[in-house]
């Protein structure tokens, strides 16, 4: 099997589904075969003001033609999890993660780059995606040693802690989990988005949950655009179908179903207050899933 990186950005002009599947052309079929059921990467290039960033890591789970648009295909994703930390093209000590990107002089090959579905090794792509999910592996070895406040010396004695294959660790329930809510967290600011309320307890966390719109058990991704910042009491609600979200960010509930006077802590516009960047904001195709499949107004 071979590890890939997928180059995507928005308006590119192909079917892709963030999270679900990646569309690409025949020219690129043969190293997206050879990646089926090994790691991927996704890179944001610079046309139309992309970041240079490595920003997700998935698993190809299958390759299938497009029967609408001949000679392209669809790579279906599976454990897409975006990176807390995005990765910028270059290495902070300089250099480049890719070694084939690099043509000497601190310069990058433009014709590599060029290539949007390219090989790389597996140590390059082990030192990605340490470098994208460096927090949640700080708070795992922070848990395993009972110890809130790591240093980095204390990371570099505990390396021993990093050593599990990094696919086997970015496919761990828990490690999801704890990677989902920090991305949620951030982009609410830590805010219930149907109340509005920020709750921080006496320990400096803030009492928001991280929801599934559709549901890990039901196909649902582990990305933020598959996420709502609910507080406790109304991510019960939301999972249990008694209130929803519409296209437009409105909040519909279930009438005759909710507790009585909980309605009162609802945002008085009626919406729900998501990220302003587009790119945080929930997807209409995960909100028309949680209104079809779960809520019972």
């Amino acid at each position: 099997m071979t590890k890939v990186v997928l180059t995507q950005r928005a308006g590119s002009g192909y079917d892709d589904e963030p999270g679900k599947w990646y569309h690409f052309p025949k020219q690129y079929l043969r190293a997206a075969e050879e990646a089926v059921g090994d790691g991927c990467l996704f890179y944001e290039p610079r046309r139309e003001n992309g970041r240079l960033m490595y920003w997700a890591c998935a698993t190809i789970q299958s390759i299938e033609p497009d029967f609408q648009k001949p000679d392209h295909f669809y790579a279906h994703l599976a454990n897409f999890l975006p990176f807390p930390e995005e990765v910028p093209l270059r290495k902070p000590d300089g250099g480049f993660w890719e070694s084939k990107l690099d043509r000497g002089e601190d310069q990058v090959s433009k014709g590599a780059m060029g290539v949007s579905v390219r090989r790389i090794p597996d140590d390059e792509f082990d030192l990605v995606v340490r470098a994208g999910y460096a927090s949640a592996l700080l708070e795992e070895v922070s848990e395993k040693n009972d110890d809130s406040s790591p240093t980095l010396y204390g990371v570099a004695e505990d390396q021993l802690e990093f050593e599990r294959p990094v696919i086997q660790q970015i496919t761990n329930r828990k490690f999801r989990d704890r990677v989902f809510a920090r991305q949620v967290r951030n982009a609410y600011d830590s805010r219930c988005a149907v109340t509005g309320l920020q709750i921080i307890n006496g320990g400096g966390r803030a009492e928001m949950e991280a929801a599934h719109i559709r549901p890990v058990a039901h196909d649902g991704p582990d990305s933020v655009r598959n996420g709502l910042a609910l507080s406790r009491t109304v991510h019960w609600m939301f999972d249990r179908g008694l209130i929803s979200v519409d296209d437009d960010y409105k909040l519909l509930t279930a009438k005759g179903r909710l507790p009585e006077g909980v309605e009162r802590f609802f945002l008085p516009t009626g919406e729900v207050a998501v990220p302003e960047d587009g790119r945080y904001q929930p997807n209409p195709a995960f909100l028309e899933w949680h209104r079809e499949n779960c809520f019972k107004g």
